[in-house]
Order: C-alpha cells, then sequence, then structure tokens
C-alpha cells in the first residue's frame, strides 16, 4: 500500500513539473540582482545580518538559475557542441556559490576587502554569462 502511494505521489510531481522557461529565468536574475543589492547595502551599513540575508536570497535564487528548455531541447547538434551554454552555466551558478559563502566568511571575519573582492568576482561572472550567452 506504501508503494502504490509514494508511486502515485511521484508520478503526479512528474505530471506537475512544469519546464523552465526564459520567463522563469527573468524572474530568477531579478531575484539575483535584488540579492546582490542587498549585499552591497549590507557592505555600506557594514552589517553583517543584511549580508547574509543578502547571500541567502542569492543562494536561493541560483539554484533554480538552469538553462530553459529551448536549450536543453535544441536539435542541432553542432549547436549544441558549440554554444555548451548547458555547461557554461552550471559552471557559472557553481562559482557564484563558492563565492558567495566566501562574501560571508570574509565578512564575518572582518575582512571586508576580501569580501567586496568576492562580490566583484560575482558580478564578474553575471557579465561573463550576459556577455557570452545572452550575446549582449
Amino acid at each position: 500500500m506504501k508503494k502504490i502511494l509514494v508511486l502515485i505521489v511521484m508520478i503526479s510531481s512528474l505530471a506537475m513539473a512544469k519546464p523552465y522557461t526564459k520567463e522563469d529565468r527573468i524572474y530568477d536574475m531579478n531575484e539575483m540582482a535584488q540579492a546582490m543589492n542587498i549585499i552591497q547595502s549590507g557592505f555600506f551599513y557594514n552589517n553583517y545580518d543584511t549580508v547574509e540575508a543578502g547571500v541567502s536570497k542569492l543562494a536561493d535564487a541560483i539554484v533554480r538559475v538552469k538553462p530553459p528548455l529551448e536549450e536543453v531541447e535544441e536539435k542541432d547538434a553542432m549547436n549544441r557542441y558549440m554554444n555548451k551554454k548547458i555547461q557554461m552555466s552550471n559552471k557559472i551558478v557553481k562559482k557564484i556559490n563558492q563565492k558567495s559563502l566566501t562574501i560571508l566568511q570574509r565578512f564575518k571575519a572582518g575582512d571586508p576587502a576580501q569580501a567586496v573582492q568576492a562580490y566583484t568576482k560575482i558580478m564578474g561572472q553575471c557579465m561573463k554569462c550576459h556577455r557570452e550567452m545572452r550575446n549582449w
């Protein structure tokens, strides 16, 4: 009985799952921009709680970021190979996660200069994505 119930729950959750779209990505990018603003405010006011709130919001947003359905289902194998958008997206997400943890560690340790440097590296990752993948 338990197995059947678990199976029904799994199937219904898969059926309700919707694909990640460009609109979802835009929403997540706006969330990330707001999180970066919160972190920056925490730097300006020398407030660890504000920095922590911004890093938490950034971590929540970055977890959801992934290539939209049209990039995942690219039919042309040569385009998939040449663009490598999925691999690049995953690498950028990983680097942003690492640097956001560095921000918290450095700021808490009383080294705001290193925290700001990690923040700048996150901004660099954002610009790298927009420049190379979004054709800015």
